[in-house]
């Protein structure tokens, strides 16, 4: 492809232009690395009208485009295709402005959350989304309208963006939305963007919303003698008004590994182990706010769950309450330690979480495929690892398929979704079409037509055929 050279013109400085077989093989896939796509160059963008140029560019050529953030993605949506660009937006990581007034941040899409959130907090402010993977790329967690542990409070991200700066796939630079709370002057055009990973505009700037920063936090265990009877606590404690901020399920089993994991990784820190070993399940629940708040709603949780739990483990000291949280969060480093996995994020209401996770423990038994599932139980998100083992390629592959075709099914059965946060990418086309009424695939297709009409950008992935 010879006119890709041509790039050399829009972007001055070569070293911000890799071309072809030069191309690292992590730029042509996602954080697992298990998919790989193909590219003609690799380019590095700093501004808007470079995102622009590139993009008239291609749109001229009908060569294919990939947006890339930080490359967290698990589905694939960063996989480029058919000899692609890939735009990737490292280096568009500045924060632009912080409006203490209007209480808003204005950042260039390729800033890290990690960053950010950090940034913010130091001057009093609170930036409320909490995906799991605090490395992903602001960018990144508008495409797929992040969610993460914090969701049940506070909403996920597109409760948190009120204005894009966007790029047309044929170059047309846009503004979208404002710092104005409320908006009904026509189609809300960021909010069709929010979620599409990538497939409808690039991203150049993000115009987020900031609260005040909470005076306090507190976590929670509590022990169970079932799942079930962890699930059916949920609606109890959602109902009286004392506003968790995360309300996390994990079974004792699963516990079990992240403990193993985390034990073996740090041998000086025997220690990390939850308490009530003997118990089946968990909900972990955190509460922020003021200190008077927080120490009201913990009596009244324990008052809701008294004759329902074992206990109540209240997680006095920063030590305590931080290794309680980092079992919760190895749990899928703790899976890919040992063995390769696939990550679902399958999400269904929220009192069908323990009749959903009992069909996975009794599809791991008729199977004998290692499945492994936690999550967000205030609002039925279910992370969910399917385990390789020991099976070959082949046998993976197969029975892999086989096994998602029965989890999604099921899901649909009990009235939820294949996807909670992590978005479709190229993972779940399969089953995203096989679930989708063909109407509401023609009305997608009929929107990314107006915003695409070449179908440049990330046509491989997700609604569009």
């Amino acid at each position: 492809m010879e006119e890709i050279k041509q790039l050399s013109k829009i972007i001055k400085d070569e070293s911000r232009i890799i071309y072809g077989e030069k191309i690292e093989k992590k730029f042509l896939s996602d954080t697992l690395g298990r998919k790989q796509g193909k590219a003609s160059a690799l380019v590095f963008v700093k501004s808007t009208q470079e995102v622009s140029e590139v993009l008239k560019f291609a749109h001229k050529n009908k060569i294919p485009v990939t947006p890339r953030g930080a490359g967290t993605n698990l589905v694939g949506s960063t996989v480029p295709f058919e000899d692609a660009i890939i735009s990737d937006f490292s280096q568009m990581n500045r924060i632009l402005e912080i409006d203490r007034e209007n209480f808003t941040a204005t950042v260039e899409p390729g800033v890290i959350l990690q960053d950010f959130q950090k940034y913010v907090e130091s001057l009093g402010l609170f930036y409320p989304p909490d995906p799991g993977e605090k490395m992903a790329s602001i960018g990144g967690n508008i495409a797929t309208n992040a969610g993460g542990m914090r969701a049940v409070k506070y909403g996920v991200t597109r409760n948190y963006v009120m204005g894009l700066e966007l790029v047309l796939a044929d170059g047309t630079i846009i503004q979208t939305g404002s710092k104005n709370r409320k908006d009904t002057t026509g189609l809300d055009i960021k909010d069709l963007v929010i979620g599409s990973e990538g497939t409808l505009a690039v991203i150049t700037k993000c115009l987020l919303k900031l609260v005040g920063k909470p005076e306090s936090s507190a976590s929670l265990l509590i022990s169970y003698d079932s799942l079930k009877a962890g699930i059916e606590s949920v609606p109890l404690i959602l109902n009286a008004n004392i506003n968790p901020t995360a309300v996390e399920f994990i079974e004792r089993k699963v516990v079990e590994m992240g403990e193993n994991f985390l034990n073996s990784i740090s041998p000086a820190e025997k220690n990390i182990h939850y308490p009530d070993a003997d118990c089946k399940a968990y909900l972990l629940i955190t509460f922020d706010g003021s200190r008077a708040e927080i120490d009201a709603a913990i009596l009244k949780l324990k008052e809701i769950v008294k004759n329902i739990s074992r206990g109540v483990f209240v997680l006095n000291g920063t030590e305590q309450s931080a290794n309680i949280w980092r079992v919760r969060g190895c749990l899928v480093k703790s899976v890919e330690a040992v063995s390769e996995q696939e990550p679902l994020d399958i999400v269904v209401p929220i009192s069908q979480v323990d009749k959903f996770v009992e069909y996975v423990n009794s599809l791991e038994s008729e199977t004998g495929m290692q499945m492994i599932s936690f999550g967000h139980a205030g609002d039925g998100n279910v992370h969910l690892c399917v385990v390789r083992g020991s099976r070959s390629e082949e046998a993976w592959q197969k029975e892999l398929h086989e096994n998602l075709k029965k989890l999604y099914e099921h899901t649909h059965i009990l009235g939820g979704l294949i996807s909670g946060e992590h978005g479709l990418g190229v993972s779940k086309r399969e089953f995203f079409f096989g679930q989708t009424p063909q109407e509401n695939v023609a009305l997608m297709n009929a929107i990314k037509q107006a915003f695409d009409p070449e179908k440049i950008l990330n046509r491989k992935i997700s609604y569009v055929k």
